[in-house]
């Protein structure tokens, strides 16, 4: 699970409320999170993996360069495996060695390493589920500016500068000042935690609150682009606003249930950190919520890997394709059908905006559109369907300075 008290538990002189949660049944604690990641990296890595045909996935449809906003998606899983095998990782050791779990407990402690381990652990995994937070984010603003005519592929280079230097360095800085003047002594008091508790969770608010009203105002745009394309607001073009719309809320109701519970149980240490005697009477709720929000976080955050793979491509099934020359072929088959549609349609203008997880049927309709109302335009949706097929809005003109296409 992603929480500062991670880090916070590194120092020796640790606050009450930390020492409080982390060690109470550290075991089963453990064998849960290890339960939790290890089911969310198998099935994790099982959604990325190319499908047989029937089960097409992110990366094999033949574009020169995938789009920024599949490859948002594909880098937010990526992400969050990477957090899962930190998860995994520190679990397992404080399940297999529980003496260097102790030696964390030794103040001036000659011996290094139970520190390296608990700080570099802990670091991993704050690093690689920030950085999913801060790449969620940029998957809001880039489907909104696409829409809005903004973005182009070009633009996956910033999103890159954005969400790595911002992770790094507010772990970086975050950890710094926690461990000021060093591991071995930190300081203690309420003040000293609070920078980085913010650096950690800055994030995980700007997703909760910001993207939510991102999502809304790119649902509204793509409703008027549909309206405006026809002069009327036909039952595919509805069809088409409820899916996206269905999967926006797919995405932050996700995101809601899997991190909710770490604003909820931080919220619930403060309370008890800023008492005199955290263990008094009146404070047994208190506590009971504590621990229950802190199991119930070590289940739902390393889950989110898995979760959000199912909210950005649905379930796309066990049937894994291993054989090289089949990949070819869906390749080819993807190729031709996408020429076929397009009619013309140079693949290398414009920029393509890729989305998994949306039923469309929408060809004939565009394709009138094409020939109708020749008007220009600029940009571009790309919609993929939950295993039934997918639909493409690309940006840009074609040869004859028609309106985007829309192919199935």
């Amino acid at each position: 699970m992603a929480s500062p008290r991670l880090e916070t538990f590194c120092c020796p002189n640790r606050d009450a409320s930390t020492e409080f949660v982390i060690t109470f049944q550290p075991l089963f604690f453990s064998a849960i999170c290890i339960g939790s990641a290890g089911l969310s990296l198998v099935f994790s890595i099982l959604q990325l993996l190319p499908k047989r045909r029937g089960y097409r996935r992110l990366g094999q449809y033949p574009l020169p360069k995938p789009a920024s906003s599949s490859r948002i998606l594909f880098i937010i899983s990526i992400c969050d495996i990477l957090g899962c095998t930190g998860i995994i990782v520190r679990s397992s050791i404080w399940l297999g060695l529980p003496n260097l779990v102790r030696g964390i407990n030794v103040a001036n402690n000659s011996d290094v390493w139970p520190e390296v381990f608990c700080v570099g652990s802990a670091m991993w995994i704050q690093l690689f589920f920030s950085a999913s937070f801060w790449w969620t984010f940029c998957y809001a603003v880039d489907v909104f500016l696409v829409v809005k005519r903004s973005a182009g592929i070009s633009t996956i280079i910033l999103y890159h500068m954005i969400t790595w230097g911002l992770a790094v360095l507010l772990c970086v800085e975050g950890v710094a000042m926690l461990y000021y003047p060093s591991i071995s002594s930190c300081e203690n008091g309420l003040q000293h935690a609070i920078p980085h508790y913010i650096t950690t969770y800055a994030p995980l608010l700007l997703v909760l609150i910001v993207n939510p009203t991102l999502f809304a105002r790119t649902v509204s745009a793509v409703t008027s682009l549909l309206k405006g394309r026809q002069g009327i607001y036909t039952e595919n073009e509805r069809r088409l606003g409820t899916e996206i719309k269905i999967r926006f809320f797919k995405i932050m109701l996700v995101f809601f249930i899997c991190w909710l519970p770490n604003i909820i149980n931080e919220s619930l240490l403060f309370y008890l950190e800023m008492q005199t005697d955290i263990k008094a009477g009146d404070l047994k709720n208190i506590r009971n919520a504590a621990l229950i929000t802190w199991f119930i976080m070590g289940i739902l955050n390393p889950m989110s890997g898995f979760l959000n793979t199912l909210a950005f491509h649905g379930w796309t099934g066990f049937k894994v394709d291993c054989s090289l020359q089949r990949r070819r072929e869906l390749a080819w088959d993807s190729a031709s059908t996408s020429a076929a549609n397009v009619g013309g349609y140079n693949p290398i203008v414009g920029s393509t905006l890729l989305y998994q997880s949306h039923v469309q049927e929408a060809k004939n309709m565009t394709g009138k559109n094409m020939t109708g109302n020749g008007q220009p335009a600029s940009d571009a949706i790309s919609v993929l369907s939950e295993g039934k097929g997918h639909v493409w809005l690309q940006s840009g003109e074609n040869g004859n300075g028609n309106s985007p296409v829309l192919s199935d």
